[in-house]
């Protein structure tokens, strides 16, 4: 009876051991396919990212067929390798009992086995290291032992003035990269449309040397890091919270712990609008807007049920910056004459999506440059100057502050353009614009700021006085100085390891709304 135990606890041990090395061959083809994926489509990410943002692509307005590749390269792909390896061991063996071949020799089956293993060995680990390198789980891991958490100086917004206030309009150029005005290094000056309508000697200011921020590089850190003032991070492993790290996109709220842009002007009595090309569900971008004082988000669902023809939208994203800015002249318009006739602000931010890689140019971009990718540049520019000017034209600079920046800089995947120019370029800063109505345009803004402090500086730009001129992490670059117990205040080192911790009481707060005020 023991002989009959043995030989089927060996024969269960054998299918077992069979079937995890099928799992493994499994898992690391898939982490190896993903990071290769990964690596073509978005370079290096963040855990961050990949949770936050790459884990929300969708197929109408989100990535396009990004989806369905992710799905036969990473989902498919690996599954019919591991099956097909399966079958052929399986096939190899049913011949040798059919033609009476005899075992190999015990040295053949060492020898054999020991390659088998090496090869399992190499997809496995040669997997698991390529994803974990991609995604940056290292530097996760490092973040997660850090001494330095958001929380010990996040300051919450508060308004000690409200006097001066403005409308407000906030224009998100996509991969806006201020590098690209290089014409030393490009075709041309790509951002030329947009320089002249917002030209220095008319009143329009910048800060100079504007930083993305460490850990960021993607829409959605773009948007939070600029509204809230904190770097965009999940709620983080082991934290008391009930969280997840990834997004819940069917959620309620998004980061409802942290006062943002549009809660601090809703408390001002402003309307706040957005308006964007592709789907606005992609990454919670909605759930984000309207849990932070938007009351109206208009997307590509929205662009399709206005009944613009199917031209005008790109097949992986959205629709084209041509229509965008025509549907926010008029809703420009329609906010404007409301406030006056109100006589509640209003805030109208748009963010832009022609110049997302890879590029679509669309019939009203005249491609003029060797790499198209440039001229779509200058395309997109040309619409925004276009909106631009129209406010100009209908007088609305005259109470109306226009705050313009790139969402993040420009991606330098293995698949995207400019590699030789930017890789190893020194400074790459991201390009923005500054209006405020009837302010002194000899006071600079203090450069080298990044995109932290651009929140406390678009409140300011609407005519909001803060306390210390504080928000989030961030001090306005209209601030002449930085509170001494400010994240500004750091040093260059301390500071880094500020934002690359991942301080997972303060998220989890975050994410569950209960960060305190200090």
């Amino acid at each position: 009876m023991s002989d009959r135990v043995r030989s089927v606890s060996r024969r269960v041990g054998v299918v077992v051991g069979h079937i995890l090395v099928y799992v493994l061959i499994w898992a690391g083809l898939a982490l190896l396919i993903a990071a290769a994926g990964i690596r073509f489509y978005w370079g290096n990410i963040s855990v961050g990212q990949m949770l936050l943002n790459l884990v929300s692509v969708e197929t109408d307005g989100g990535g396009g067929s990004l989806v369905w590749t992710g799905i036969l390269a990473v989902g498919v792909a690996p599954l019919l390798i591991t099956l097909l390896i399966a079958l052929w061991r399986h096939m190899r063996h049913r011949k040798r009992r059919i033609s009476g071949e005899g075992m190999p020799t015990r040295r053949k089956q060492w020898i054999m086995r020991s390659v088998s293993t090496l090869l399992v060995s190499a997809v496995v680990v040669g997997g698991t290291t390529s994803f974990a390198t991609t995604v940056g789980m290292g530097d996760y891991i490092k973040a997660g032992k850090s001494a330095y958490d958001v929380d010990d100086f996040y300051a919450a917004p508060t308004v000690t003035g409200d006097s001066g206030k403005n409308n407000l309009v906030l224009i998100y150029l996509e991969s806006g990269e201020a590098t690209l005005e290089d014409d030393q290094l490009f075709e041309k000056d790509a951002f030329i449309p947009l320089k002249a309508a917002t030209a220095a000697e008319e009143g329009w200011q910048s800060v100079d040397n504007l930083q993305q921020y460490k850990g960021g590089g993607w829409t959605m850190a773009g948007l939070a890091s600029t509204q809230c003032g904190v770097p965009l991070k999940g709620a983080g492993f082991g934290a008391d919270s009930g969280s997840s790290t990834a997004v819940d996109e069917d959620a309620d709220t998004y980061l409802g712990g942290i006062t943002c842009l549009g809660d601090v002007l809703d408390g001002q009595g402003y309307t706040s609008v957005f308006m964007g090309g592709a789907s606005s569900s992609f990454a919670a971008k909605d759930t984000f807007l309207t849990s932070h004082g938007y009351s109206e988000v208009k997307g590509l669902a929205d662009w399709r049920d206005a009944g613009e023809p199917e031209e005008n939208f790109r097949p992986d994203w959205g629709l084209s910056d041509e229509r965008l800015m025509a549907n926010a002249k008029d809703k420009v318009d329609e906010l404007h004459a409301e406030a006056e006739t109100t006589g509640q602000p209003f805030n109208l931010s748009v963010l832009t999506l022609d110049t997302h890689e890879p590029v679509h140019v669309y019939d009203y971009c005249n491609v003029d440059t060797q790499e198209r990718v440039t001229s779509v540049f200058d395309c997109s520019m040309t619409q925004v100057a276009g909106f631009v000017n129209h406010m100009k034209d209908m007088g609305y600079l005259e109470d109306t502050a226009v705050v313009i920046m790139g969402d993040h800089l420009k991606h330098m995947s293995a698949g995207d353009a400019f590699h030789e120019q930017l890789d190893f370029h020194e400074n790459r800063t991201i390009f923005n614009r500054i209006w405020v109505p009837g302010q002194d345009k000899t006071i600079a803004q203090r450069p080298g700021t990044d995109q932290l402090s651009m929140f406390p500086t678009i409140l300011e730009a609407a005519g909001l006085t803060l306390q210390d001129s504080q928000a989030g992490l961030g001090v306005s670059a209209f601030a002449p100085g930085i509170p001494a117990d400010s994240a500004q205040a750091l040093d260059p080192g301390a500071y880094g390891e500020l934002l690359d911790s991942n301080s997972p009481l303060f998220y989890a707060q975050a994410w569950a709304g209960k960060v305190d005020a200090q």
